[in-house]
């Protein structure tokens, strides 16, 4: 099979490039070539997209995977100048408009990009509404959708799972939400991968959460703890009180605590996987992901700035308060 892989250097896109290698197919990269290089095995073409699809426009793949985070335009001009038998796009969990009602599933109003607007979570899931319109139009219901959930495991630059596995591996005390049984939902990259290119060879179409099953936060860190921290690590649980008193937001951000939502979100980790393993996608144990992501912290430097979590001296200030 000739898939191109609109991307192909970094994370998801990198990894459905090195699985379609290593299953023998024959990939092609398009990307400018700045964030990093394709899989070995892989052929690059270099395309800024921003400038159009340059010796791409007008050719033709078995697949195609197409991963833009936030352009509709990019979107659009692709799926209309590149021949495919297949058609993959990645967007996000992101799109739907209700995260604090479990089982909602209207989507936000589309918007087209516009670079010199606010970056903002509604906005990026209005983008990605967009886009998947742009898909439709051009494949009506012959289009691969796939609405990816938290993408985990090695090469995330987000540093939101990753934090887990980097922390817990220093043993101790270590802070964790007050909220045991929020629901808390991921999917490796390596497993997201796979099942993209599964797609792609057995012509698989439809929408879909590209997400694990969701299991409460309290059985989800001790996981990641069970893989990766040395005896006599204790996970304190602080209350979300005490968390917003010292200034501590969820989700993401340097004062953060990772996999932990506010209360207007604690359904974005509680979407249906039931069709997404139906239709073919296998999640590796949480335990799994941490111990190789655990191996990816290592690598980068564990004290390196990060994106994500709490610094030690603002860890040891929520513990110096819940005693």
């Amino acid at each position: 099979m000739r898939m191109l892989v609109l991307g192909g250097t970094v994370f998801l896109g990198k990894a459905v490039a090195a699985e379609g290698v290593r299953r023998g197919h024959e990939v092609v990269c398009a990307a400018r070539g700045e964030s990093g290089r394709v899989p070995g095995g892989a052929t690059h073409v270099p395309v800024d997209r921003s400038h159009g699809l340059g010796p791409l426009t007008g050719a033709s793949f078995d697949a195609v995977v197409d991963v833009a985070t936030m352009s509709t335009t990019w979107v659009r001009d692709a799926v209309r100048a590149i021949g495919a038998g297949h058609w993959t796009f990645v967007s996000s969990c992101s799109v739907y408009a209700d995260h604090a009602t479990p089982g909602r599933t209207e989507t936000l109003p589309p918007l087209e990009d516009d670079p010199d607007a606010p970056m903002s979570p509604e906005r990026y899931g209005s983008v990605k509404v967009a886009s998947e319109l742009a898909v439709r139009e051009a494949r009506d219901d012959d289009a691969f959708i796939v609405r990816a959930g938290l993408i985990t495991g090695p090469g995330d630059k987000s540093d939101r799972f990753g934090y887990w596995p980097n922390r817990l591996a220093r043993g101790g005390r270590v802070v964790v939400p007050d909220v045991p049984d929020q629901p808390a939902q991921h999917v490796d990259v390596r497993d997201l991968a796979a099942w993209v290119v599964d797609a792609a060879e057995r012509r698989t179409t439809g929408t879909f959460d590209a997400v694990g099953p969701a299991n409460p936060l309290g059985l989800v860190l001790g996981e990641v703890a069970g893989a990766t921290a040395p005896p006599g690590t204790e996970l304190v649980r602080v209350p979300e009180a005490v968390l917003q008193e010292h200034g501590i937001t969820p989700w993401s951000g340097p004062r953060s605590l990772p996999l932990w939502l506010p209360g207007t979100h604690r359904a974005l980790m509680l979407r249906d996987a039931g069709p997404a393993l139906a239709a073919g996608l296998r999640p590796r144990p949480t335990a799994a992901t941490a111990v190789d992501s655990l191996a990816h912290e290592q690598a980068l430097g564990p004290d390196r700035p990060r994106r994500a979590g709490l610094p030690a001296d603002v860890e040891q200030a929520l513990l110096d308060a819940v005693g």
